[in-house]
């Protein structure tokens, strides 16, 4: 039986249409040749629909929706005999044009659909545009036929994440990485192995929505500088076509749930690093890709002479809470959870997403509210960068219904400044290990994400080899990037054959990391930091496709016993829940000693209060709480002293004794035991585990 809504009812120049069908918006596949198109205006007068073939400059067919074709303020179109792997499309809307009213309709520019699965015309990384081509950025269909194997989002609880931010294309660029596919989907689903030998349970990836990597593009000293980090969407649905070594063959979709897949049967979760605060159109200098000409004063923030507001400092920024805009966000979330079985997603200036059309920050603001409760995204991990461009700073405070988790900032900028010796940081620390209760005595130490590191900023071994920022190859004269790095070169800027330098520093990144793994809250490392990749001092580089941010594996042997100790910390994590406990429990357990206690030189004498170097900290396990074999003790020394100290343990009960599990200062110690007292060289941390003898 034939359904009388899926017959055409039009025809144009051989091509035949009919009124289609208004949800889902974008471009769908309806029968073997037929594609449903829908898109929503509010103040658009007049809308065309232009299909190309593949590739080629000129549409075979221009389609105007009849009036009737759209219902409220959306376009929608159901087309006939049409292959989509031979399909390219794109939109032209007709309407007012006065920007210092927020209209900017220009019939003669085409658009991209904003729903738009897969992007093509840019399907190579670093290929130069042809910038007289007048469609840059073309929409493609894609089928919605991936076989998954039973696959889904692996729902591992929070508390048992450890996080590891990487750039998809830096992580296997180099030639060192020994991939096939070097830089993208391919390349990265090849270090599977590595990433499950390190231990790490979760990956966050840098944006891989569509970008431009040519926007702001330009040379330097011969240098080519991209728009390499990619916060600067393009479009929200689509998968970077240059990440993906089959994107010439129109299959980046493909090869991104592929390795999503490979990932997920290694126990590895795939977070997404989103960029909803503004888009790639930038000012009002900007180019037209798609909101801009489709609804400019529906998508942007705009002030009443018509700008752009600029909270995310790149030019625009997006008019979040709009119930459209809300609607596209949620939607797009929805699709890759549900399409590419995404774990979660961390959010760039999240801030921005609680302001209200005048850029005023909002109590409840209905976007975080609806992807706090929203019925798809329901286990979905939710992560805030909790603050924005324009000083809204909202670590501890940001709007969270139980779901949202936060950067901690204050995390690193007091981890940071106590390794280098800041006692003045001691006091603060003391809550930081604890998974932050002063900011979220509300909440649970879930909400904290704990780093130093992360792809902005330097990297580990930068932090512990610079003292200040060296970014001139950015071409910006060095006064790009923060200034404020709480960074310390143990000695000599840079690069040293200084063998004290050199073993200090190695101290230093061991102290940081597990201090880290140590910490109550969700651990997030940098990719690279774990075998000391550097950036040679820039601590912006957001447009290096070079050496400076492509991982060097060689370093992974050069310095495998820092490798290795991140290996033995993540693993110690993994193996002991009380260190992944999430509420500010610290009375005493079943052990009959506090789960969590603090010490100074002295058991049980340390002074909060003041300002301090050298301390410990101890968790106690026990099997009546947490599902262990044994009951066990472990008690990290740390020493941030520029001298040597001893530090007396606690007594532990009858029966059990003291034995390393790593120390910063001598691989050579580890499983040796202990009786009553440490000895710590200047700058180093031991980790302890008391157990039965």
């Amino acid at each position: 039986m034939i359904r009388i809504d899926d017959c055409p009812t039009h025809e144009l120049n051989g091509i035949k249409y009919r009124c289609g069908r208004v949800r889902p918006f974008g471009a769908s596949i309806i029968s073997n040749d037929a594609i449903n198109f829908s898109i929503f205006s509010k103040d658009a007068e007049a809308c065309e629909l232009l299909l190309y073939h593949n590739g080629e400059a000129e549409p075979f067919a221009v389609i105007p929706f009849p009036e009737e074709f759209r219902i409220g303020n959306v376009f929608s179109m159901i087309v006939y005999g049409l292959d989509y792997e031979n399909l390219e499309y794109g939109y032209r809307f007709d309407g007012k044009y006065a920007p210092q009213e927020g209209y900017w309709f220009d019939k003669t520019k085409i658009l991209l659909d904003p729903y738009a699965k897969l992007v093509s015309g840019r399907d190579t990384w670093g290929e130069v545009p042809d910038y007289s081509n007048t469609f840059q950025h073309r929409g493609r269909v894609i089928p919605e036929d991936y076989d998954w194997e039973g696959d889904k989002p692996l729902e591992i609880p929070m508390n048992d994440l450890i996080i590891y931010e990487m750039h998809v294309r830096s992580f296997t660029r180099d030639a060192s990485s020994n991939v096939k596919y070097k830089g993208t989907f391919a390349g990265l689903l090849e270090k599977i192995p590595y990433l499950k030998e390190l231990g790490v349970n979760c990956v966050e990836l840098l944006p891989i929505f569509e970008f431009d990597e040519f926007e702001n593009s330009r040379e330097n000293n011969g240098e080519r500088l991209y728009n390499y980090w990619g916060y600067s969407t393009v479009n929200f649905y689509a998968p970077k076509a240059g990440y993906a070594a089959s994107a010439p063959f129109g299959l980046a979709a493909e090869e991104l749930k592929n390795m999503v897949k490979q990932l997920h049967k290694a126990g590895i979760e795939v977070i997404l690093d989103v960029v909803f605060n503004h888009t790639a159109e930038g000012n009002e200098q900007g180019p037209y890709i798609s909101y801009r000409g489709i609804d400019n004063r529906t998508y942007y923030l705009l002030t009443p002479e018509g700008y752009y507001y600029n909270f995310s400092g790149c030019g625009n920024t997006m008019n979040c809470n709009n119930a459209v805009v809300r609607n596209c966000i949620l939607d797009c979330l929805r699709y890759w959870v549900s399409d590419y079985h995404i774990d979660g997603f961390r959010f760039d200036l999240a801030s921005i997403l609680s302001r209200d059309e005048n850029g005023a920050p909002m109590t409840s603001p209905p976007l975080l509210e609806a992807l706090a409760h929203d019925a798809v995204l329901g286990k979905s991990k939710l992560i805030a960068e909790a603050w924005d461009a324009g000083g809204l700073y909202q670590v501890g405070s940001f709007p969270a219904w139980g779901r949202w988790a936060e950067w901690n900032g204050k995390y690193r900028d007091c981890v940071r400044k106590f390794v280098k010796s800041g006692a003045e940081c001691g006091p603060e620390l003391v809550y930081r290990l604890q998974g932050s209760p002063d900011l979220y005595s509300n909440r649970s130490a879930e909400a904290s994400i704990n780093f130093i590191t992360c792809h902005d900023g330097f990297t580990l071994y930068d932090l512990v080899a610079y003292n200040e920022k060296h970014n001139l190859a950015n071409g910006e004269d060095n006064r790009d990037g923060s200034n404020d790095n709480d960074s310390w070169n143990c000695g000599a800027e840079g690069e040293t054959d200084d063998a004290e330098i050199n073993a200090l520093r190695r101290r230093q990144v061991k102290n940081a990391a597990a201090l880290l793994l140590l910490s109550r809250g969700i651990p997030m490392l940098l990719s690279g930091d774990e075998f000391l990749n550097t950036q040679s001092g820039n601590n912006n580089a957001y447009c290096q496709d070079n050496l400076i941010s492509w991982l060097d594996w060689k370093k992974s042997e050069e310095n495998k016993d820092v490798l290795e100790f991140f290996k033995t910390l993540i693993a110690f994590r993994k193996a002991h829940p009380v260190l992944r406990r999430t509420d500010f429990y610290a009375d005493k357990n079943s052990t009959d000693y506090p789960e969590l206690s603090f010490h100074g030189i002295n058991p049980w004498a340390l002074n909060t209060s003041e300002p301090f170097l050298t301390f410990g900290f101890m968790y106690a396990e026990s099997q009546k709480d947490y599902p262990v074999a044994e009951d066990a003790f472990i008690y990290c020394a740390v020493n941030a002293h520029w001298e040597e100290h001893d530090i007396k343990l606690p007594v532990i009960p009858e029966g059990m004794g003291w034995e390393v599990v790593a120390y910063s200062g001598d691989d050579a110690l580890q499983h040796t035991r202990i009786e009553n007292q440490v000895h710590l060289m200047p700058r180093s941390l031991m980790l302890l585990i008391g157990k039965k003898i």
